[in-house]
């Protein structure tokens, strides 16, 4: 009889450790996958790019280092191979992208240009998604991450070396920063 339990003890004990194995494959794997969605918007953010800045380049001439600034951003972005890289890289594309903005608003013919107007809809819809896949991702990497740091499933993860997976956070420090609104400039340019 004390055989048979002991036996049925063992089965059950690698039945646990295989469960957490598969677990742990399934969140990496899922993981991967997430990352894998970030990547597919940002090669379409970084496809629009071009298009974009042959589009503003006629009207203007004088913000040429505003699209210099554009553009290496860009080549940096693409060129980034970590998730933190990558993340520093989209922030300061994300950035040299707010001045291109900014800089627009200086030439109302190109703001009536349906050209522009269509890919600047196409780029925000495209950074919406990216927020998206982003919140998806960092979610993803929590529910891992809190498996591979967590009792019992830490000594599976130790022994099959399941490393910790990055964050996908921002530099840009305009995204971080809480707009501030000036009310007393506002009613004082009301009366």
């Amino acid at each position: 009889m004390v055989p048979l339990v002991v036996l049925a003890i063992i089965i059950i004990v690698v039945f646990y450790i295989i469960g957490l194995y598969n677990g742990l494959i399934r969140l990496r794997n899922q993981v991967q996958n997430a990352w894998s969605q970030i990547d597919v918007q940002l090669k379409r953010r970084h496809d629009l790019i071009p298009n974009l800045i042959e589009t503003v380049r006629g009207y203007m001439k004088h913000e040429r280092e505003t699209l210099e600034s554009v553009t290496k951003a860009r080549s940096d972005a693409m060129s980034a191979v970590s998730v933190a890289d990558k993340a520093k890289a989209e922030g300061i594309l994300g950035g040299a992208l707010g001045q291109l903005r900014v800089a627009v608003e200086a030439y109302p013919d190109l703001k009536a240009n349906q050209n522009f107007l269509g890919l600047q809809e196409e780029l925000s819809s495209t950074e919406n998604k990216i927020s998206f896949s982003r919140q998806n991702y960092n979610d993803q990497v929590l529910f891992y991450n809190n498996k591979i740091q967590m009792f019992p499933s830490n000594i599976i993860a130790g022994m099959f070396n399941f490393v910790k997976s990055d964050f996908f956070q921002l530099e840009d420090k305009a995204d971080k920063e809480v707009p501030k609104v000036n009310l007393e400039s506002y009613t004082s340019g009301q009366k």
